[in-house]
């Protein structure tokens, strides 16, 4: 039998699709002893069923409705507008509305009522859905009550529900309604509460905001509201605001906003004892549900009432280990310039590298910089490093450090005796830097390619347990090439050359920035061959039209196979797998081992190359190489001439000239330790994804790619027998769907809260968005925010903006008159190729992929760096 009407005392703890999650959590809340919910019961979703399952013109229209982006707003408001009208003229049956009716009477039909909407897709952990449905307060009598049941229920197809749900990816068709009916209770105060900091995220700080009459004015934003901060019974700040409206019902039904007396705007709503019994009332509802909640509160004479509490989705989650002391923690991923989620298999790579503290949290790896900051010259080490690649980390670490924090000591990172001052810095430095041997590059990298050739036969040999034996000791070798300590001190002594440059140049000869001209065109750069490269690649295909118009939509599955079949598609092919061939293995957020290569999805450069033909003359490769070293040797010259000229010139000359030097023999293999690691990485890829489909086959996974949401020991464990727990991937890449949408802290604490830090610069012009200066120069042009770089379209004069570069977008910056980036430091990939390219670049903007919009015109300096919108 169907069950349309349920009492709160009736809804059981897995009725959520029948009640949504509203009402399932206020059901829940009613059952907790000394919480006062007022008394309601619920409209199940099999009355919106009934409503929805004949109505031919509801049906038509949400097939409509099912093939939108969020994009197509005329067309959404259009179709949504006709789905309201749909269901608020289709008739409640008479048997439905009859129960409906016994519930309200029962409750009491002289009293007033909330008619609140509960999707199945609301108040869940990881999707709020908050304001994206109707509630309607004061309602009065049956008639009304029926009336805005039916609203309750339309309003899910509101504009603003539609695109959301567009946007967090979830099916219109799958989202059903139910209505909460709710006695009214009549408030001289009331708010919202949460049990974390919404501003830091701290979980030992509860918020509560408040104000005068009914929370209506509150959520809808008409009235400021008093703050309390409060930790473990103590109120830690408060914020008392000028409030001169309120919301207030009507004796009639319904609400109306009125001005609050004058001597009251001022007045404090909560006395002390409130705000304590408040946080008590959140804390005992948080350890219920188990999780951060939301909480709606009203204040009527002295009892506190909870109209509805919610789990808050913006927190990033704790890390996943606890020994329940206060710890810091910082972003790997800000250190790497890859702030998106790395899968379990991904993680579980990085580990086995790592020779420091590593904690995982919503999706992310952080390292745990307690037992460094717990040393006094660990605190030196880690500010003063951090503030040469990050200025916002250094800062916020330096607001942390002011707290005196007593942090546990344990394993440090970096001490005397341990990598990398095992070398005896900084003597072995000194002997490589009066060396300026440029051989010693060559002989590197040689010695690492024969490593990978022996890497490629060898890993064939070997399959199910023992390729994870045979990963597991090639990570020896693969350690000591990433911590080689020759490779480290020729990386390092080019860093100092960048920085002597541009440190005396600007002493000397008020020259800012020269090294960024120095740099260009420097050699053995890897990465920056690998964009310049592809210009070769784009002359073949250029002369190949058809080609060209299969580029605008091509077909993963097939790619090659349907370029062999088109005029001047196997000249393609063979040019575009030698490409692939050198540098097929990398792809954004190459750290992550499960990404998808560009040997694994070609297409993904179609764009780009289709963005070469259009921005770049045939034979460009030769021209921009040729280009970059004039301008670098022009510069040099200029430098020295000018040097000559002043007191001790000649002393200056000589020594400019062996920095100059040092850093065009040496800046350039930077790159190239990244590029060795990769390779060898999805030489691994490739062999576990043998056995990836081994599990396949046999039904263990539902597709290879499940391997990805396992750990490495939980993939070979399933290779040598052990059973797959499907539920646990699909939970898992449930989760890594949430993870997505979440902003990473640079810093955050054991309790959750984040540390934030800002940039020093006082000399902003008025409204720009500052940053890091990592490549000189100024330019303006048009920006293109692009979060993917298979996504971008880059016409001449554009300006990149998006949240991080890594190798993989090397590519595009051939094409780009600038570079912006949320993420970033003076020696990071993007800051590298920048000034190769002769680029400016502005990186570390915060938020700048939503502060600054797709096509507005902007300028970026990247002198003195920061990014103004110009329109």
């Amino acid at each position: 039998m169907q069950k349309y009407v349920l009492d709160f005392q009736e809804v059981e703890k897995n009725d959520l699709l029948l009640v949504g999650g509203k009402g399932l959590n206020l059901a829940e809340l009613a059952r907790v002893p000394g919480i006062q919910v007022p008394a309601g019961f619920c409209i199940t979703t099999n009355v919106f069923k009934r409503i929805v399952e004949d109505n031919q013109v509801f049906t038509e229209l949400m097939e409509e409705l099912a093939v939108l982006e969020s994009s197509d707003i005329d067309r959404i408001r259009l179709i949504s507008e006709k789905l309201r009208n749909a269901i608020e003229t289709t008739k409640i049956p008479k048997e439905i509305k009859q129960e409906i009716v016994d519930s309200f009477e029962k409750l009491g039909s002289e009293l007033t009522y909330a008619v609140r909407s509960s999707a199945t897709a609301e108040d869940l952990p990881t999707a709020s859905f908050a304001g994206q449905q109707d509630s309607f307060l004061n309602i009065q009598g049956k008639k009304q009550l029926l009336k805005h049941i039916s609203k309750c229920w339309a309003s899910l197809f509101t504009e603003r529900a539609v695109v959301y749900r567009i946007q967090n990816g979830f099916d219109h068709r799958k989202v059903l309604l139910s209505v909460i009916i709710q006695q009214m209770v009549f408030p001289v105060a009331s708010g919202i509460l949460f049990t974390a900091d919404p501003v830091t995220s701290n979980r030992k700080m509860v918020s509560i905001d408040a104000s005068f009459g009914l929370g209506e004015a509150l959520v809808s934003g008409i009235v400021s509201a008093d703050n309390y901060k409060v930790k473990e019974g103590q109120i830690i700040q408060k914020t008392v605001s000028l409030k001169k409206v309120a919301v207030y019902p009507l004796s009639r039904g319904g609400t109306e906003q009125r001005e609050i007396p004058l001597e009251l705007q001022e007045q404090q709503v909560l006395s002390g004892e409130q705000v304590l019994a408040l946080e008590g009332l959140g804390r005992q509802i948080e350890k219920h549900f188990g999780t951060p909640q939301d909480i709606e509160w009203c204040l009527v004479d002295e009892a506190i009432y909870i109209v509805q509490s919610r789990p808050i989705t913006t927190l990033f989650p704790l890390p996943e280990k606890s020994d329940g002391q206060y710890r810091i923690y910082l972003s790997i991923g800000h250190q790497q310039m890859m702030t998106d989620p790395i899968n379990p298999l991904g993680m579980s790579f990085f580990e086995f590298l790592a020779d420091y503290n590593i904690e995982r949290a919503g999706g992310r790896l952080f390292m745990d910089l307690s037992p460094e900051l717990a040393s006094v010259t660990g605190r030196i080490f880690m500010l003063a490093s951090l503030g040469s690649n990050d200025p916002l980390m250094k800062d916020a670490l330096a607001n942390f450090m002011k707290r005196k924090p007593r942090l546990p000591n344990g394993k440090r990172i970096y001490k005397f005796g341990s990598e990398p001052f095992t070398w005896g810095f900084p003597v072995e430095l000194l002997k490589l830097y009066r060396k300026n041997d440029r051989r010693l590059t060559n002989q590197l990298i040689n010695l690492s390619e024969a490593s990978i050739r022996s890497l490629e036969w060898r890993i064939q040999t070997v399959s199910r347990d023992g390729l994870f034996e045979f990963i597991k000791e090639d990570h020896k070798q693969l350690k000591k090439e990433i911590y080689n300590q020759e490779s480290f001190g020729i990386i390092m002594v080019g860093i100092f050359a960048v920085y002597w440059l541009n440190n005396y140049m600007e002493k000397w000869l008020g020259e800012k920035k020269a090294a960024d001209i120095l740099s260009q065109s420097v050699a053995r750069n890897v990465t920056s061959e690998m964009g310049l490269e592809l210009l070769d690649v784009t002359d073949v295909v250029r002369d190949y039209p058809e080609v060209q118009a299969y580029f605008e939509n091509p077909r993963k599955a097939t790619f090659f196979e349907d370029l062999e079949k088109m005029h001047g598609g196997k000249a393609v092919s063979t040019a575009l797998r030698q490409y692939l061939e050198k540098y097929g293995m990398r792809c954004a957020g190459e750290i992550d081992i499960t990404k998808i290569r560009w040997s694994e999805d070609p297409t993904i450069l179609a764009p780009v190359i289709l963005g070469n033909i259009k921005n770049f003359e045939p034979h460009a490769r030769a021209a921009k190489v040729a280009e970059g070293k004039r301008k670098a040797k022009q510069k040099e010259q200029e430098l020295l001439e000018r040097l000559a000229k002043l007191p001790g010139g000649k002393r200056k000359v000589k020594k400019t000239k062996q920095m100059i030097s040092i850093l065009q023999n040496f800046l350039g293999y930077r790159e190239y330790p990244k590029f060795a690691f990769i390779k060898r990485y999805f030489l691994y890829k490739q062999a576990l994804m043998k056995e990836a489909v081994f599990l396949h086959e046999k039904g263990e996974i539902q597709a290879p790619e499940d391997v990805y949401y396992l750990s490495f020991n939980e993939f070979r464990d399933a290779v040598n027998g052990k059973s797959v727990d499907r539920q646990m991937i699909e939970e898992r890449k449930a989760a890594y769907r949430y993870y997505e949408k979440l902003k990473v802290p640079r810093l955050m604490t054991s309790e959750g809260e984040e540390i934030f830090g800002n940039y020093q610069n006082d000399k902003l012009p008025i409204g720009a968005f500052p940053g890091i200066a990592v490549s000189a120069g100024v330019i303006e042009g048009r920006a293109r925010v692009v979060l993917k770089m298979e996504n971008a379209h880059i016409e001449p004069g554009d300006i990149l903006i998006t949240a991080f570069t890594d190798p993989s977008w090397t590519p595009l910056f051939v094409s780009l008159s600038g570079l912006v980036t949320e993420v970033g430091g003076l020696m990071t990939h993007g800051a590298v190729i920048a000034r190769e390219y002769g680029l400016p670049a502005v990186v570390g903007v915060v938020n700048a992929t939503t502060v600054i919009k797709d096509g507005q015109k902007i300028r970026i300096n990247g002198s003195e760096g920061y990014v103004e919108v110009l329109d």
